[in-house]
């Protein structure tokens, strides 16, 4: 990538940009990456395409929140970004690449000027640069750290030295703490001279002597009431609080469900080390459900913007595990081989199969997907897998009565009574075993600690299909004598 920096002159009268000196080949690469990445950013600028006017750019970049440039930004590839964003005054930058995803901070970084880039990342807040540097190249986060004040450096080495998807590596650790002998006046003096420095003040961890977490007080406490009270008068006890290497997702999920904006982490000795936000955890839950959601598609999750993903990118990613489901369902080919002779001698039979397995495959993944969504939110426990059996095979049944009834007016409109049985009870049974099959496999692959979303869906499916051909064939041969 190029390391080239424009430099422009903002909010001028005229519609030209103040170049480097450089040479006209240079300057021409450069007139036509700004034309080309401004275009992308927005129909708006089309006018840039046709007339080369960079401040109308500028005007589109100084009109729009930093969330809509950095979704823009990262539709483009690296070299386009890297020339939009340095079109963004200091402030504005650090605001956008904030809101980039860690793998399109990388593409930026690779293409700023020495200065710029340790500007930048001194400016970010510590836990946003630790989870940057946790995915990048050893050569882009030495080049980071070298560059840091010491303050920054230190607290940035402390948080990568956390596990990964820790909360450690998603917390902040500028955090106003207030001694509990404080009264409020004090604590209020304490937060103007400290405040500055935090990422959050709304909510104060309160520690004793030893920095332990005693309580919690929020800010519109200390506001709302008298100076001469007592902050440990005012104290919430017992507050909610994990430590720095508990599971990130564990931690978003429970600020989900107590409704906090910003949860206390302490370390093994119950020491206050930092606050996970509630844009860090509702980041977390993002990454959390995206894994989740490419899992149980059959898919592997992938980094960075859907839009810039290149077609093989996105093809690698899904191809092992179509692989994968392509051997496993050999198993139904096996079946079908089985059973070949009941195919001659009732050829009528063939007609449902597609029926069958497609009503299986589809109640086998509907209880998966509940299933894995009440364990992420944890609704159900591996200790509730008997309990889940009954429920779910209690489900199916009902379900494969109801499609029954259609299917066997279905099946003696086409193929007669007999036939018609048989895919009745099957539909019955199969979508009782679908259900149970679906709604265990995840808790399963919980206890053996294998992510549950890996075996849901396509699995399911895949499973459900071979082993309701046997149900129907067996069926078939009982009810048919056959």
């Amino acid at each position: 990538m190029s390391n080239v920096d424009l430099v422009t002159t903002r909010h001028v009268p005229t519609e030209t940009v103040v170049p480097e000196v450089v040479s006209p080949r240079r300057a021409a690469v450069e007139d036509h990456a700004v034309t080309e990445a401004l275009a992308i950013l927005s129909e708006s600028v089309r006018d840039i395409v046709e007339t080369h006017r960079v401040c109308g750019g500028l005007d589109w970049l100084d009109n729009r929140p930093p969330h809509v440039i950095a979704d823009a930004l990262a539709r483009m590839d690296a070299v386009q970004a890297g020339v939009v964003f340095r079109l963004l005054d200091k402030e504005r930058a650090l605001s956008v690449f904030e809101e980039l995803e860690p793998v399109d901070q990388q593409q930026i970084l690779q293409g700023l000027r020495e200065k710029s880039f340790r500007d930048l990342v001194e400016a970010m807040d510590p836990d946003d640069r630790a989870r940057m540097l946790h995915e990048a190249p050893a050569k882009v986060a030495k080049k980071v750290l070298a560059g840091l004040s010491p303050r920054e450096r230190r607290m940035t080495a402390t948080l990568l030295g956390y596990p990964e998807g820790s909360v450690g590596l998603y917390m902040t650790p500028e955090v106003v703490a207030l001694p509990d002998n404080l009264t409020v006046a004090q604590a209020l003096g304490c937060v103007r001279a400290k405040g500055a420095n935090a990422e959050t003040v709304y909510t104060l961890p309160v520690v004793d002597r030893g920095r332990r977490l005693t309580g919690i007080v929020e800010l519109r406490e200390l506001v709302l009431h008298s100076p001469d009270a007592m902050v440990s008068e005012l104290v919430v006890t017992e507050p909610p609080f994990v430590r720095a290497t508990d599971a990130a997702e564990k931690a978003a999920r429970l600020m989900s469900s107590t409704n906090l904006i910003n949860l206390v982490v302490v370390d093994s000795e119950d020491r206050v080390v930092g606050l996970l936000t509630i844009d860090d955890a509702m980041e977390v839950l993002e990454a959390a459900d995206s894994e989740d959601v490419a899992k149980q598609a059959g898919s592997a999750p992938w980094e960075g913007h859907y839009m810039a993903a290149k077609v093989f990118q996105l093809a690698r990613y899904r191809a092992l595990w179509l692989m994968l489901l392509l051997f496993a369902a050999t198993l139904t080919v096996s079946v079908t081989d089985m059973f070949a002779t009941t195919l001659e001698q009732a050829a009528s039979l063939a007609l449902f199969i597609p029926l069958l397995i497609g009503a299986g495959g589809n109640a086998g993944a509907q209880a998966a997907t509940a299933c894995v969504r009440a364990l992420a939110v944890g609704e159900v426990r591996v200790s509730d897998l008997f309990k889940v059996i009954w429920r779910e095979c209690r489900v199916g049944l009902v379900l494969g009565s109801m499609l029954a009834a259609a299917g066997l007016l279905i099946g003696t409109v086409f193929v007669g009574p007999k036939i018609a049985i048989v895919v009745a009870i099957t539909l019955v049974v199969i979508c009782g075993w679908a259900a149970t099959i679906g709604g265990t496999m995840p808790l399963l692959a919980k206890k053996f600690r294998i992510d549950p979303a890996v075996v849901s869906a396509p699995m399911v499916t895949t499973l459900v299909d071979a082993t309701g051909l046997i149900i129907y064939f067996t069926t078939a041969k009982l009810v048919l004598r056959i």
